[in-house]
């Protein structure tokens, strides 16, 4: 198994930690506490652990290498997508030492050169 991590700055971490669960269990099995902070969530190839903390929300994804990409872009990519407004930034660090993708908000039109 492999696993790779990213810690969103923001101050409303359970918010989006909750919220993200809640969309993603619409499709996989996925849950979040309101009381511990922290949320699971289960897909075919690997899993999810969404976990509030007080200066942001750790995601951490483990699964087979071949499929850790594809965790990282659907926990990602709808996190981004949901803290539009917050300008949230998710860049994974996977345990192996390769790079993991980038997610940031993209609706901004490049700049001329």
């Amino acid at each position: 198994m492999s696993r790779s991590e990213a810690r969103v700055a923001t101050d409303r971490p359970g918010r989006y930690g909750k919220q993200l669960a809640a969309h993603l269990g619409r499709r996989v099995t996925a849950d979040w506490s309101e009381e511990t902070g922290r949320g699971t969530v289960t897909f075919s190839y690997g899993t999810a652990v969404l976990t509030a903390e007080p200066d942001g929300l750790l995601l951490v994804v483990d699964g087979e290498l071949d499929h850790l990409a594809d965790l990282e872009d659907v926990v990602g990519r709808h996190l981004v997508r949901f803290g539009a407004r917050d300008e949230l930034v998710v860049e994974w660090h996977r345990d192996n030492g390769e790079p993991g993708l980038v997610h940031r908000n993209q609706d901004e039109p490049p700049a001329d050169s």
